[in-house]
């Protein structure tokens, strides 16, 4: 497990955060009014508890900070030569070493400002202490500033660090830039690390997980390392190096023997044999990459003299394990060779950890507890497994498609070989299910001469067109009918038929042409105004028409006003030429707005309620007003009732209050108490309230249906005033003195 999570220290505050943060919240937290008037103990611990609390709160964040970050001297020496690397060990505890002095100079300050406050002797000399002590912590938190700000910045880049476990199983690959460390990290694992075809891409260690044998191992990508002096390495180089020299893990140095690094197979020897001391006690595995670009059979005998002295140092670093594993080849690009790398780091890397529990003497104690029984047989004869032959016809089976997936040739496959991604085009019609092979790629225009070509994708769609043309004549000469073939009475019928469907037609035009259905013009069309009832009057007058009656219908139909139907309006009237059906226009035309009708009575059935008569309605009437019977009667708010809460002074239960008359219940009480007194006061003679309350009872009680109140609600109210009439002058006297009393408090 990951002992040290390095992600979890909380923020860094620089000083004018701090000074803001923790000033706030002693202005929150203590009391905030103070009179001159108040003793000078009270003073005096009024004070104090705002030196005390503040020196409390910087000493809480300042010790937060101190106790998260790791101590270099405390934790694993592999983080703590990684830190030193990274921030300098010196510059590190140096702002942690500031910060602690901070914290004791403010709590001293402390001590030293509430022993003065001790001696006070007036409010201005206390709150004269308390300004001086608040400044001096804030000037101590000022100073302080750049060590604050120094460890946020290491706080963000430890949170960016991998979290690597160093007693866990781990593979650590390392070896110069560019030889194919990160490609082999993504085959093996997980990780998505970037890979670049140019020298150091990788800039700071790397983490990923695998399996193997159901055991989880950790694997670390390290930076390139170039051989050089140990002074004259950067900080990419050292992590590499800390990370060999403290990490127990099974070792892959990393060979690029075909060169395509930039740097020669003499140069990756020697640094091999630079670092060879960090090797010491680990499973060492030399890895040769990129044989798809040169076998390690073909490379020059120079170069594999080299390698095999590596081979032979490499021997060396643990005793007791074989040469089996050690040297091996590998390509990252076609995978061979991958798997076999990374079961040869695992075995070799168990072992060495089983041997090592062996000789320890922990052994002996897990030895005991151990008994593995072994069978005796009981004769001679020999009994092989029995399989059936359904698990061998299953594994045939599976094996056969395992070997036809591998034979057939993938999209993937066929685009490397054609060219790869932006000259290769998969063809999407090789898959159709057609008759004939051969059609698949055959082109189908899609539109032709304007036309969509899957509509007429029928050969003998003109065929088909004609024939049904042919029926629809031959179906309308069977239902056309003629005179000659009817007798007398079809003929007569027939006429009857034809006589009747034309009175239907012009009844439904004429129905059509009422005045109600007819479109109005609006007035925004005539706006140059040439329809005027004048040049209508003038055009009637040349048909011979007298247009008077015409032109007072349309001004009064303009002016809005009410027309009323006359007596005599068939008789002058030249433009009502139809009798029968100008009277039925007119009669329509000229319907007054209807008036308001009156509610019908309660009982009645009315349409459009939803009821099926009256009787019906009547038992629905009964059961609404049973339903809200025991509501009224109890004299309680329905849903259509208005709410007006109790509004209570803001002025009396907002701010901070001392413990006094004013406090939240005494409010209550008073306010409660003062209204019901002036209700009280405002009926001048006592003797009439029970008149007016017997009369207030008997009205309640005739019109109980439709109010919220009751007889017995009414007697409630008046109860307690018909009993204390003879106590109203003792009554007036206490309130009297309640109110003046309030009035010296406030």
């Amino acid at each position: 497990m990951v002992q040290y999570n390095l992600k979890k220290i909380t923020v860094v505050p620089n000083g004018k955060e701090m000074i803001d943060i923790v000033l706030s919240k002693t202005q929150r937290q203590t009391p905030t009014v103070v009179h001159k008037g108040y003793s000078i103990s009270r003073l005096r611990d009024f004070y104090m508890r705002k030196v005390k609390y503040t020196q409390q709160n910087f000493q809480e964040k300042l010790s937060a900070i101190i106790d998260e970050f790791p101590r270099l001297d405390d934790i694993h020496p592999f983080y703590g030569d990684l830190l030193h690397v990274l921030y300098n060990k010196d510059h590190y505890k140096l702002a942690l070493g500031q910060v602690n002095t901070a914290r004791n100079l403010i709590s001293k300050i402390s001590k030293d400002y509430v022993k003065l406050l001790n001696y006070g002797d007036s409010l201005y000399r206390c709150k004269c202490l308390k300004v001086a002590a608040l400044g001096r912590m804030c000037t101590v938190m000022k100073r302080i500033s750049h060590s604050l700000a120094y460890l946020e910045r290491v706080r963000q880049h430890m949170a960016r660090l991998p979290s690597i476990d160093p007693n866990t199983r781990t593979i650590l690959i390392c070896g110069y830039p560019n030889v194919g460390k990160s490609s082999f990290m993504n085959k093996i694992t997980k990780a998505d690390v970037d890979v670049q075809p140019y020298a150091f891409t990788t800039k700071s260690l790397s983490v990923g997980h695998t399996d193997y044998k159901y055991l989880r191992y950790q694997v670390i990508d390290t930076p390139g390392i170039l051989d050089r002096p140990f002074e004259d390495r950067n900080i990419i180089e050292m992590c590499s190096i800390t990370a060999l020299a403290h990490l127990r893990a099974s070792v892959l140095f990393f060979l690029d023997i075909s060169g395509s690094c930039g740097y020669t197979m003499a140069q990756q020897a020697a640094l091999f044999h630079s670092i060879k001391p960090l090797f010491m006690n680990k499973p060492l595995i030399i890895v040769c990459n990129k044989t798809d670009l040169l076998s390690f059979d073909n490379i020059p005998e120079e170069d594999k003299k080299l390698v095999m002295e590596m081979k032979a140092e490499a021997l060396k670093t643990v005793v007791g394990q074989g040469e089996e594993g050690v040297l091996l080849s590998m390509s990252t690009l076609t995978e061979e060779g991958v798997t076999a790398v990374k079961n040869a780091a695992c075995d070799r890397l168990l072992d060495q950890r089983v041997e090592l529990k062996m000789k320890s003497k922990k052994i002996n104690d897990c030895l005991n507890r151990f008994h593995v029984a072994v069978p005796k047989a009981r004769d001679q004869k020999e009994r092989p497994p029995c399989i059936p032959l359904g698990v061998f016809e299953a594994k045939a089976k599976e094996a056969a498609e395992n070997a036809e997936k591998e034979q057939r040739i993938t999209e993937r496959q066929l685009e490397d070989e054609n060219g790869g991604a932006g000259v290769y085009s998969a063809s999407l019609k090789k898959h159709y299910i057609l008759a004939d092979d051969e059609w698949k790629e055959d082109i189908m225009p899609e539109f032709l001469d304007g036309h969509n070509v899957y509509e007429f994708i029928d050969p003998d769609i003109l065929h088909r067109l004609e024939e049904l043309e042919r029926e629809a004549d031959e179906s309308e000469e069977d239902f056309e009918m003629d005179d000659e073939e009817l007798t007398a009475e079809e003929k007569e019928a027939l006429a009857a038929i034809r006589k009747k469907k034309g009175l239907l037609i012009g009844e439904h035009r004429l129905k059509k042409s009422t005045a109600g259905s007819r479109p109005i013009v609006p007035r925004k069309f005539d706006k140059d105004r040439k329809f005027t009832t004048k040049r209508m009057g003038r055009q009637l007058t040349k048909l011979g028409i007298d247009p008077s009656a015409a032109i007072d219908r349309a001004r009064s139909k303009s002016r809005g006003r009410k027309r009323q139907r006359s007596s005599d309006m068939g008789e002058g009237d030249a433009m009502d030429v139809d009798t029968e059906q100008s009277n039925k226009k007119l009669r329509y035309a000229s319907q007054s707005r209807s008036r308001s009708r009156s509610r019908p009575p309660l009982g009645e059935l009315v349409q459009g309620e939803g009821f099926k008569d009256s009787l019906q309605k009547g038992k629905a009437i009964k059961l609404a007003k049973k339903s809200v019977n025991k509501r009224n009667k109890d004299a309680r708010k329905g849903e259509g009732d208005r709410v007006i809460p109790n509004l209570k002074p803001k002025h009396l239960f907002s701010g901070k209050r001392s413990i006094g008359w004013s406090s939240g219940e005494h409010v209550i009480f008073y306010l409660a108490e003062q209204k019901m007194h002036m209700q009280y006061c405002q009926l001048h003679n006592l003797q009439t309230i029970p008149d007016a309350a017997i009369k207030l009872m008997a009205e309640v009680v005739r019109e109980e249906q439709y109010n919220k109140m009751n007889a017995h609600n009414i007697a409630m109210v008046f109860a307690p005033y018909m009993t204390q009439g003879d106590e109203i002058e003792a009554e007036e006297k206490e309130w009297s003195e309640v109110k003046t009393k309030h009035e010296l408090a406030a």
